[in-house]
């Protein structure tokens, strides 16, 4: 199980303003910010953050985060949210069966590149979910 995941960003003001955004619909909201003045990061989460971003050393290469949503209108509003964000379409809600019969998902690049997911695994069409 993952506790927490940190990537650094290129411009840590237009990745909060894009996650500040895109995580709404999944309930997800900005927790916590270092307080040190020369350290920029801050974390995202429900009731803790663990998806953390920090302004030093920007991840290079493909990122693919997904996160775990309630229902497939989540799933549509993460994916709305983050396009008008600024965040640029991956792939577009809808369902996903060659993962699972019940896997819908949406996939957008954050403001650095990142391939971030909102994901619904769908109970009513599939028994059994695939790990993420």
């Amino acid at each position: 199980m993952i506790d927490h995941l940190t990537f650094g960003v290129s411009d840590f003001g237009r990745s909060t303003a894009f996650y500040d955004r895109a995580f709404a619909p999944l309930g997800l909201r900005r927790i916590f910010d270092d307080p040190r003045p020369d350290v920029r990061a801050t974390g995202y989460g429900d009731t803790r953050p663990f998806f953390w971003i920090a302004e030093q050393d920007p991840t290079s290469g493909k990122l693919h985060v997904a996160i775990r949503a309630e229902s497939r209108e989540a799933v549509d509003a993460f994916h709305q949210a983050a396009l008008a964000a600024g965040g640029v379409d991956n792939g577009g809600p809808g369902l996903r069966p060659h993962y699972h019969p019940g896997y819908y998902g949406a996939f957008v690049l954050d403001p650095d590149g990142h391939n971030i997911e909102a994901v619904f695994h769908d109970p009513a069409l599939s028994g059994t979910v695939s790990p993420d």
